[in-house]
């Protein structure tokens, strides 16, 4: 790991060419958050570089937030959202508002900037067809706190039996982190997770986080600090530094949890960053973080990339 400066370069055709052919007929999960819902130009430009992907015989799993605009609804009926180690405390009023903005809000808003982009899209959630089996969290330990997150759950198992018809159909899925446990209550689930969890059910080789900071830094006031490429040791070592704080928290757990569950890579990209989607994926450059289990399964020309950068 080192500091590097901005990654970002146009997609060339040459250089893309044979990402193309290795990833055709290849499974990725991208989970967007409600950071970029709340940008519709954004939002656009994200669903762009993903139908890009399914033009390219990739099969694309979207997985959706939408932390931002549960927080926003929860304080207009006078509840303040509450957080602990990055992830949200749920109780009745916060889960009414998760499923008021996750199932209604967001979802219904990407299926609409799905629609004026001409992408045959279907949203549902981890309820519908049994897609996510969860059960509530139990309360734990968090610096020397118990905390019960309330309505907040864990992810049993996948069922992709609904995600394999609808791509098959030629449609995208667009999923919202809403799930139940056997007795039919409703949880909610971190978004980050359950696109993990869907990754590794539909033994995706990638899943990509598109989120509002650069990627992985070293040093989180300075977007300057990127890390380019990092392993499972490499993270440990950054959480025991105190480097992956708040929100960083979960999304570094969901990809420790795809990587260990048979996920190749995993992507953590700006989605501020033009094309960066398409950059990270399709450039040995990149625009983001690449977190793979071990160093060694990075190509020799990924390598020579990140050494010849400035």
């Amino acid at each position: 790991m080192k500091d590097i400066g901005q990654r970002h370069g146009s997609v060339g055709l040459r250089e893309a060419l044979p990402y193309m052919r290795l990833f055709k007929g290849k499974t990725f999960v991208v989970k967007v958050g409600g950071a970029l819902l709340a940008d519709a130009a954004a939002t656009r430009e994200a669903l762009e570089q993903v139908d890009a992907l399914r033009h390219l015989g990739i099969r694309v799993v979207l997985v959706h937030g939408g932390g931002a605009q549960a927080s926003t609804l929860s304080r207009s009926l006078g509840s303040e959202p509450r957080f602990v180690a990055g992830r949200r405390v749920t109780d009745e009023a916060a889960l009414q508002a998760a499923v008021l903005t996750l199932n209604g809000e967001a979802n219904t808003a990407l299926l609409a900037a799905c629609r004026a982009l001409g992408i045959a899209a279907v949203g549902l959630s981890g309820v519908d067809s049994g897609l996510v089996r969860a059960r509530r969290r139990p309360p734990v330990a968090v610096d020397g706190e118990t905390v019960d997150y309330g309505h907040v759950g864990d992810v049993v198992s996948v069922d992709t039996g609904v995600l394999e018809v609808l791509i098959a159909d030629g449609k995208l899925p667009v999923v919202s982190p809403l799930a139940a446990d056997d007795d039919g209550n409703l949880l909610n689930c971190n978004a980050d997770g359950i696109a993990a969890a869907i990754a590794v059910a539909m033994k995706a080789v990638k899943l990509v986080l598109l989120t509002d900071v650069p990627g992985l830094l070293e040093r989180a006031e300075d977007p300057r600090s990127l890390v380019s490429y990092v392993d499972l040791e490499g993270l440990r070592v950054m959480r025991q530094r105190g480097v992956l704080a708040g929100g960083m928290a979960p999304k570094t757990a969901a990809i420790e949890s795809a990587l260990n569950g048979g996920v190749e890579r995993a992507h953590l990209v700006s989605w501020r960053v033009p094309d960066g989607l398409l950059a990270e994926l399709f450039t040995n450059q990149g625009s983001g973080t690449l977190v793979v289990r071990e160093l060694g399964a990075l190509t020799p020309d990924e390598q020579a990339a990140e050494a010849t950068l400035p």
